[in-house]
């Protein structure tokens, strides 16, 4: 927790270039070798989310298929496409000729990458650059909670967010969830992961060892009161309220490892896995 603490104070281009040296070795070594798989980043460039980072692709798609029935056929939106982590598997499950993949992202190196890997070899896979503001990834200065998705009413059957409302304050989730609602389809439904506790797990979050939320914000807790984007646990029946006020039912909430190491081994995300449907 001190490293992770540590970690925060720095600024996001500082971050980047710490992680770029550090995992340098490593980088030259595999790209001599040729060990890198074709749609996989240097380990120094990817700077979301942590182990094997095709292994955790998969993970993602098979999430996708097992709690909102992703189809080869489905138009989907990826919020928070990262550096490609989940679209690089989705490129060998996504019909080339009916399915579509948009994703965005508030990093433009992430964004650079995949057009210039992905979206290279697969022209239904699109990516878009938005500058907002962010503690941990981006210092821009666009507002994620007027933020307006750049895709057409009713545009997708699907979407995802894999670690990004964790790191969002509840205003600019409280947007997003409209957004979703919005572009989603009738039925639709979404896939987003949250870390989130109710009455019963107060004291847990506050407490617990491993992984926890110590400064109390009444509708949430922060992990760091200096950096609000850092991590975020939100009290369930303020989620719940968020999520009826954007017009999405909730359909199901799976908890994640982070609060029961047992849940691993059955499959479980680390975070909680929300299921949304649009009404």
């Amino acid at each position: 927790m001190a490293l992770r603490k540590l970690y925060y104070t720095l600024s996001p281009n500082l971050r980047f270039l710490v992680r770029k040296v550090y995992y340098a070795p490593i980088d030259v070594l595999e790209t001599i070798l040729g060990k890198r798989h074709k749609y996989e980043p240097p380990k120094g460039d990817i700077y979301t989310g942590s182990g094997d980072f095709v292994k955790q692709g998969q993970h993602h798609l098979k999430l996708l298929i097992e709690h909102i029935k992703l189809k080869p056929e489905d138009h989907v939106l990826d919020i928070g496409s990262g550096i490609g982590r989940t679209a690089s598997v989705l490129t060998q499950y996504l019909s080339p000729e009916e399915g579509l993949y948009k994703g965005f992202d508030v990093v433009k190196k992430g964004v650079e990458w995949c057009k210039n890997t992905i979206s290279k070899d697969f022209d239904n896979f699109e990516f878009l650059y938005v500058p907002l503001q962010n503690d941990l990834y981006n210092s821009s200065m666009g507002d994620a909670r007027a933020f307006k998705f750049p895709y057409e009413n009713s545009s997708f059957d699907k979407a995802f967010l894999f670690s990004v409302f964790t790191h969002m304050q509840m205003d600019e989730i409280a947007n997003y969830l409209k957004e979703i609602s919005r572009v989603l389809k009738p039925g639709g439904k979404c896939l987003a992961t949250f870390f989130t506790y109710n009455q019963d797990t107060e004291a847990f979050a506050a407490e617990n060892r491993g992984f926890n939320f110590p400064v109390d914000c009444k509708t949430h807790r922060l992990m760091d009161a200096s950096v609000t984007s850092a991590n975020i646990a939100i009290f369930e029946p303020e989620l719940d309220r968020m999520i009826k006020e954007a017009g999405l039912n909730k359909v199901s909430l799976v908890h994640g490892f982070w609060r029961d190491l047992s849940l691993k081994a059955k499959g479980h995300d680390f975070q909680d896995v929300v299921v949304l449907e649009k009404i």
